[in-house]
């Protein structure tokens, strides 16, 4: 399962990637607004510091604005996979986008019908949002469930990028029903290494480590 960071904060990022185990970003007009900065700038200084795909969405909502927009995103880097919502106008964009080479996140999706008109449209990821789906009384982890199930059936080329992952569950769930990517935000990542037994196993170890060399006679 790849990971990617949701988010569009460089230290966030600078962070999540000295770890060694991020795959890639996505943002949102959300996100960039947050920075201050234009879209195209902020983009373009994720794609900097990130080697993998970085989902830069457009803000137009019109099929033709969207088409434009995406071409104009995808020139910023190579890196850039354009990102699309999951209405009709966002499937044609994303259609003939990828027709053209260039690669496509369909976002906002929640259903599995949805799932299959992004991939019938060609689309490289397809967005599910697991925690949004879960706030309404469905089951995200289901859903993704559902749609790699039906990607397998027909040999779809199209990745699940679970998004909406609020916390270390989420992950969990999203990989046990198979997703290729989960998206997440720093924090959702930084949850993932607690656990109260780590601690205490570390702290033991040390401490039993230092006793032994205290209690060691300084010469033989």
């Amino acid at each position: 399962m790849k990971f990617f960071l949701d988010t569009a904060n460089l230290d966030e990022l600078k962070k999540g990637l000295a770890l060694g185990i991020i795959d890639g970003v996505t943002t949102n007009p959300s996100l960039i607004a947050k920075e201050g900065n234009p879209i195209k700038e902020q983009i373009r200084r994720i794609c900097e510091i990130v080697d993998g795909p970085v989902s830069a969405e457009v803000v137009s909502t019109s099929g033709d604005e969207m088409i434009v927009e995406g071409r104009d995103l995808a020139k910023i880097h190579k890196n850039v996979v354009v990102k699309v919502p999951l209405t009709r106008d966002g499937i044609r964009a994303c259609a003939t986008l990828s027709k053209e080479g260039t690669r496509v996140n369909v976002t906002l999706c929640f259903s599995s019908a949805q799932a299959i008109l992004a991939a019938k449209a060609g689309a490289y990821f397809v967005s599910p949002f697991v925690g949004r789906i879960d706030d309404i009384g469905w089951d995200g982890s289901e859903l993704i469930q559902d749609i790699v199930g039906i990607y397998d059936n027909y040999g779809f080329g199209t990745q699940v990028l679970a998004a909406s992952l609020r916390t270390s569950i989420h992950v969990i769930q999203a990989a046990r029903a198979g997703s290729h990517c989960g998206t997440m935000p720093f924090k959702v990542l930084d949850m993932m290494f607690n656990h109260p037994l780590t601690d205490k196993g570390l702290a033991q170890f040390l401490s039993d480590y230092a006793k032994a060399f205290q209690e060691a006679p300084a010469d033989r």
